[in-house]
């Protein structure tokens, strides 16, 4: 016998770009109601409303009485404004990422909700990437990580730079795959066209030996989100953005080695060193995070991104952005 989901009143604080989105989903995902938005914009405010049949609610303590869960999708100058009431009016939250401007304001939030008793999900999309799932599974002790995030340029998301607008997601990723304290950051990043660092590179080098190169800029004509694993048995090619890559194991490459040896292949025969296609089933990364926030508040347990490791992720960010702002200077 299945036992009935308990449905979760959910809500939205931004319904912009990004939170109409968490609108939508919330609106059709099983086991979840969205109960109303919190809306700056009139005509947005209308819109998503009629869209989904859901409550524009005036004021944020309004939304956080109605609601058991909501997704704070606002600037992320305004996350601890938003945050903070709709916690002590005793809210779950998923904050988009990054958690907060700054590490004062992400513990204020954290400190609340620990204080209120709720669970705070930081917005950390990739890690609920199909792709992310295969690199948790297949990366063992990765000694060197590449990292490449691109977009064009647009106005939204430049309140801060884009360290704490595209990098963090890969700061995120890095962490969580890597395990091990940071030893030294070098970064380097230019403003081209906000008063922030819109283009940035930062090279991160781990206790355990592991170096970590990232890039990231918004001042693309095209969007590219790939990573590259390198580790004693495998080199590993993912595309966050297409859900697709490949994997080159070192079995492989010895036993091509054999075949030189004994002369079943030629050198410089790439043909004879299988690559394999990595099998993805793909999904909608924002769907499958949302699902798992729903779950974490309804079985009262930790999400997979929590605060903490939102705020880790935060601590490195802001090292690299300090570091951009010096080497400015």
């Amino acid at each position: 016998m299945n036992r009935k989901l308990s449905t979760i009143r959910c809500g939205v604080a931004g319904v912009g770009s990004l939170g109409q989105h968490h609108a939508r989903i919330y609106a059709s995902l099983p086991g979840a109601e969205l109960t109303g938005i919190f809306e700056t914009s009139d005509a947005r405010a209308a819109e998503i409303c009629a869209k989904h049949n859901c409550r524009r609610f005036a004021t944020l303590a309004e939304l956080g009485a109605a609601c058991e869960a909501v997704s704070v999708v606002v600037p992320t100058d305004r996350h601890a404004e938003v945050a903070l009431p709709l916690l002590a009016a005793g809210c779950h939250l998923l904050i988009e990422k990054p958690l907060c401007a700054s590490l004062e304001e992400a513990e204020q939030v954290l400190a609340a909700a620990q204080q209120a008793g709720r669970l705070v999900q930081v917005g950390h999309i990739e890690h609920f990437n199909p792709v992310m799932a295969y690199l948790e599974k297949h990366t063992g002790h990765p000694q060197y990580i590449t990292t490449e995030r691109l977009a064009p340029y647009t106005t939204r998301g430049t309140e801060v730079g884009v360290v704490l607008d595209l990098m963090i997601h890969d700061i995120g990723i890095v962490l969580a795959l890597v395990k091990s304290p940071i030893r030294k950051i070098d970064s380097v990043g230019i403003s081209v066209l906000s008063r922030t660092e819109d283009i940035a590179n930062a090279r991160i080098e781990f206790e355990n030996g592991c170096v970590a190169n990232l890039s990231a800029s918004r001042m693309s004509l095209k969007k590219n989100r790939e990573i590259r694993v390198f580790q004693d048995n495998a080199y590993l090619s993912l595309d966050f953005m297409n859900q697709k890559g490949h994997l080159v194991k070192k079995s492989d490459i010895i036993a091509y080695g054999l075949k030189l040896k004994i002369g079943l292949a030629k050198a410089g025969d790439a043909s004879s060193i299988p690559v394999h296609e990595i099998p993805i089933e793909k999904g909608e990364p924002l769907a499958i995070e949302l699902a798992h926030f729903i779950e974490s508040v309804r079985e009262a347990t930790q999400p997979k991104v929590g605060g903490a490791l939102g705020k880790s992720a935060l601590e490195v960010a802001i090292a690299i952005t300090e570091q951009i702002k010096r080497s400015q200077r």
